[in-house]
């Protein structure tokens, strides 16, 4: 891959471009991923000046059984694949690497990004070293703090430890992933100036909001690189409300779930977007809309965004800003949340037991008794907090 560093201005002059013309390549429709020799197009990861494509592979998945996904990706131009430590009960790093162990020249190609839990120094060293031998490479192209809490955590001494990671040439680049208060913490990210990319959730629903959409220039503007995942934004479409939205995509010669890919993929400052793609036809469905030039009209923009509206009482926006000080911090709700929507809306009961492992017997007792009232009242979206999280616990029965 590409790795030579550009200037500011040259960075925001591609921003510009990619803005003004077409942000898909020229190709194919929507509805023929890959035939024709087509390949989705890639896009400057921020300041880095790294050529990334446009969809990214998300690896919460057993990926040693569908190595076929992984062959099927590099034919469309997906070369941007995401992982984590831990991911699929430690298999997804696992069967990377054997990708990579029987496809050696498949590596050069791959812009490879995997994440840790761990937050100091020692902790950082030893995660990336078992990353880097299950993954058997020498390199992680972009290495994450996996689900920040707060920039905070990005201390003196983890900035020091990246530059020597990276000075080693074990990391190319470093960041953070975020799936709570994302606004917010883009802002922070962008501000601190020394992070090359962030890993946050970022859909039609999220970019509706003005503090996301300043969020996003701030980025653009510093140069920070923004790679969005979640990017349905609530998952399947409810048959009572998504009939029309669907039937009206269906007409323009795409489907609502490329639709909201497109949305995305309007904002030049989103590099990529990472997509859990363990089906086939998912994988070629998201790569066809990328390599599909139908921009979306302003009355497609439109239904979008009715649709968000129309439908935000059952999506939670990650703003735990707002309900957390509701109930002291006790309850994580951004946690309950999360597993709620990898069981219901991604079919995963493992990964959202994965999310619900941290809710101790303590924390239990206190969703039973406690009056979520102030929590719901706090939410933006006007979620039912209290019938949620309970619904949560039930995944740990």
């Amino acid at each position: 891959m590409a790795g030579d560093s550009i200037t500011r201005r040259s960075f925001l002059k591609a921003l510009t471009l990619a803005g003004t013309g077409s942000l898909l390549s020229a190709g194919l429709p929507a509805s023929a991923a890959g035939e024709g020799g087509g390949t989705v197009p890639r896009r400057i990861l921020g300041r880095t000046g790294v050529h990334i494509s446009s969809l990214c592979l998300g690896g919460i998945f057993d990926v040693p059984a569908n190595q076929h996904i992984l062959h099927r990706a590099l034919q469309l131009g997906v070369t941007c694949w995401d992982t984590a430590e831990g991911y699929h009960g430690d298999r997804s790093e696992a069967g990377f690497g054997q990708f990579f162990e029987k496809q050696p020249a498949a590596r050069r190609d791959v812009f490879l990004i995997t994440k840790t839990d761990a937050h100091h120094p020692e902790g950082l060293s030893n995660s990336l070293k078992r990353s880097l031998e299950k993954l058997r490479t020498d390199h992680i192209d972009l290495y994450l703090i996996h689900d920040l809490r707060g920039v905070e955590t990005l201390t003196d001494d983890v900035r020091d430890w990246a530059e020597a990671a990276k000075g080693s040439g074990r990391i190319r680049y470093f960041g953070f992933s975020t799936h709570r208060n994302m606004a917010q913490q883009l802002r922070q990210a962008a501000a601190l100036g020394w992070l090359d990319a962030v890993l946050s959730a970022c859909n039609f629903r999220l970019l509706q909001a003005a503090d996301m959409q300043a969020a996003l220039e701030q980025c653009g503007a510093a140069g920070l690189g923004v790679i969005g995942m979640k990017a349905q934004g609530g998952g399947p479409v409810p048959a009572d409300a998504g009939s029309d939205l669907a039937g009206q995509f269906l007409g323009r010669g795409f489907t609502a779930a490329q639709a909201k890919l497109k949305a995305i993929w309007e904002n030049p400052a989103i590099a990529s977007i990472c997509s859990q793609m363990h089906v086939a036809r998912n994988l070629e469905e998201n790569s066809a809309a990328a390599m599909d030039r139908t921009a979306l009209s302003s009355a497609d923009r439109a239904r979008l965004a009715l649709f968000a509206q129309a439908t935000c009482e059952g999506y939670c926006a990650g703003c735990e800003r707002f309900c957390g000080p509701a109930l002291g911090s006790r309850i994580p709700i951004s946690d309950l949340m999360r597993g709620l929507m990898y069981a219901r809306d991604y079919g995963n009961p493992e990964r959202a037991r994965d999310c619900l492992r941290a809710v101790g017997p303590g924390i239990r007792d206190a969703i039973c008794s406690t009056d979520f009232t102030l929590a719901e009242r706090a939410c933006p979206q006007g979620l039912p907090i209290g019938r949620l999280a309970r619904e949560a616990l039930e995944l740990l029965a």
